[in-house]
């Protein structure tokens, strides 16, 4: 479902596509060729909420930002980068996803994180609020630590999964 949020509605570039079971509302951009899952939820009502192209939010998945307040006078939109997975069930809060990302299945990345290009966030990590991770690392555990850099084959199946996630849901419209 596509849901105006008092007046901002989600904007859809060519070849998106939202499943009908997923919820996608408010200030909410999609990129070119992005893929909502069913039941993942895309919530912009508080603040913008950006995902480039290429990427999906697999089945569960929940997407939400921060709002401005005496506590933060910005706010955390939540921005993800091109050709990122968000697994299964994964929850973003008020962060910022950098390009060729994996969150893994039950992650959880807080306000105020920053996730930089190629890097693998096991399933169930926790980021937790204000921290800035190191590109090409895998990151396992709660809180998220980085356990090793990432192979070369892991990059490359970072790109194989967006084009993938492309590809299948294609099949869909």
């Amino acid at each position: 479902m596509i849901e105006k949020y008092v007046n901002k509605q989600p904007t859809l570039a060519p070849q998106s596509w939202v499943h009908q079971s997923a919820v996608v509302i408010g200030d909410v951009t999609l990129g070119e060729s992005v893929s909502v899952w069913p039941n993942a939820v895309i919530r912009g009502d508080v603040n913008a909420i950006t995902i480039g192209k290429h990427s999906n939010v697999q089945d569960g998945a929940v997407i939400h930002a921060t709002h401005v307040s005496d506590f933060n006078s910005e706010g955390y939109p939540t921005r993800v980068g091109d050709a990122v997975t968000i697994g299964h069930n994964a929850i973003l809060h008020g962060c910022t996803i950098g390009n060729h990302v994996l969150i893994g299945m039950g992650a959880t990345i807080l306000d105020g994180s920053v996730i930089p290009d190629q890097v693998i966030i096991g399933a169930m990590a926790l980021v937790p609020m204000h921290k800035t991770l190191e590109s090409g690392y895998l990151y396992l555990g709660s809180p998220a630590k980085a356990v090793r850099k990432l192979t070369e084959k892991e990059k490359t199946f970072l790109r194989y999964s967006a084009k993938h996630y492309i590809k299948l849901k294609n099949n869909y419209q």
